[in-house]
């Protein structure tokens, strides 16, 4: 339940970002589904460790809210002994989690691009009428008095680009064409044939002509629809072999581009890791919130995963800025959360841990004390100034 439900926020999110894209190709409702479903992985892997942690804190709070946690203590079982299931719960979710790390990401961001690509690919060629100027694609002009919307050949083009400069337009003329797509780039692809260029210069008035064999025309999506990228594959989007082939024959393009290889290993770690750490961790945090209502556990919850993140965040941007070693930055959070985790085990085995239930009690009954003591003051004030 938790997995599906912050899943389902962050790809709803997601999908506002990318409704230029959807409503400019007119995705179907399977098709939008099927890139939600290419983009869960890349989101999975930062849902699984709160749902985890999540799972594990809530059974254990309902557990000591009900005071069952007590009972099964006064039976002889230890905390210890606890920690069995939701350790080996935890342990679960992170192998699931470091398959999609290793594996699913990679898949699922390749088939993302594909299938856009695919998809507009197929769209540009069903738009494009035959016979008619064509205004409306990509903010350019194309006219072609025969297109095949199987193959994507096109016969009798005339293509104007005017989107650098009004002013100064280019105008192609070619028997033939085709359309294709170029997945390494995510563009569009018009490939125009034994054809004419000519190019109007305002300035000067007048015009150049240029003959060619095969003319090449790349059309960025990213640049055409706001929430999509599709341009060279990042390091977040590469295999776990590209990243360790990159890393071990430095072919990385610049030391920018290295450090963020370096700091995507240790992520498809760190991640995974963060499900065992953040379920061992919820247990005796369940147990010092003994007490607390569901929906404020919940909260409570979530405001730790956030501690965590930020921590974890700040220690990804210092890693990437080359302040610290990605080891060091992407490891330390859970290195903190691990060892407070074992004290606070070690803590609620020995009935040393503090209970926030007792002190959120002990700080209401403050606060109530010192507004009646406002109030009061505020009465005998009043009294005697009527009294004066």
């Amino acid at each position: 339940m938790s997995v599906l439900a912050l899943l389902s926020l962050i790809l709803i999110s997601r999908g506002l970002q990318m409704r230029d894209l959807f409503m400019g190709l007119d995705f179907s409702a399977a098709d939008i589904a099927l890139l939600f479903f290419y983009m869960m992985p890349m989101f999975l892997i930062m849902v699984l460790p709160i749902s985890c942690m999540v799972s594990v804190f809530l059974t254990f709070l309902r557990m000591s809210t009900d005071r069952e946690l007590i009972a099964v203590k006064t039976g002889g079982v230890s905390i210890y002994q606890m920690l069995k299931s939701p350790a080996l719960f935890s342990f679960l979710c992170m192998c699931l989690a470091v398959f999609i790390s290793l594996h699913a990401i990679s898949w699922g961001m390749n088939s993302f691009r594909s299938t856009i690509l695919n998809i507009a690919n197929t769209r540009a060629k069903v738009v494009i009428q035959p016979g008619v100027f064509n205004k409306n694609i990509f903010g350019l002009t194309l006219f072609a008095r025969k297109v095949d919307p199987v193959s994507g050949k096109l016969l009798h083009v005339i293509f104007e680009d005017y989107s650098q400069d009004v002013h100064n337009r280019l105008t192609v003329l070619a028997p033939e064409g085709d359309i294709t797509t170029d997945t390494d780039k995510g563009a569009l692809v018009f490939n125009l044939y034994n054809g004419r260029i000519y190019r109007l210069d305002a300035e000067k008035n007048n015009i150049s002509i240029l003959e060619f064999e095969e003319y090449r025309i790349d059309i960025d999506l990213a640049n055409i629809f706001s929430g999509v990228n599709l341009d060279d594959e990042r390091p977040k989007e590469m295999s776990w072999e590209a990243l360790t082939s990159m890393s071990r024959n430095n072919s990385a393009p610049d030391e920018r581009y290295r450090r963020r290889v370096e700091v995507e290993i240790q992520k498809r770690w760190s991640l995974p890791a963060a499900c065992l750490v953040l379920g061992i961790f919820a247990l005796p945090l369940a147990c010092a919130f003994e007490g607390v209502r569901r929906q404020l556990g919940i909260v409570l919850a979530l405001l730790m995963f956030l501690l965590y993140y930020s921590v974890y965040s700040l220690g990804l941007t210092m890693s990437e800025s080359g302040y610290l070693s990605p080891m060091v930055g992407l490891w330390f959070v859970n290195v903190l959360f691990a060892l407070v985790a074992v004290i606070g085990l070690h803590l609620t085995h020995k009935e040393r841990a503090p209970s926030f239930e007792r002190f959120f009690i002990q700080s209401r009954k403050a606060v109530t004390r010192q507004a009646s003591a406002f109030l009061e003051r505020r009465r005998q004030k009043s009294a005697k100034g009527r009294s004066s």
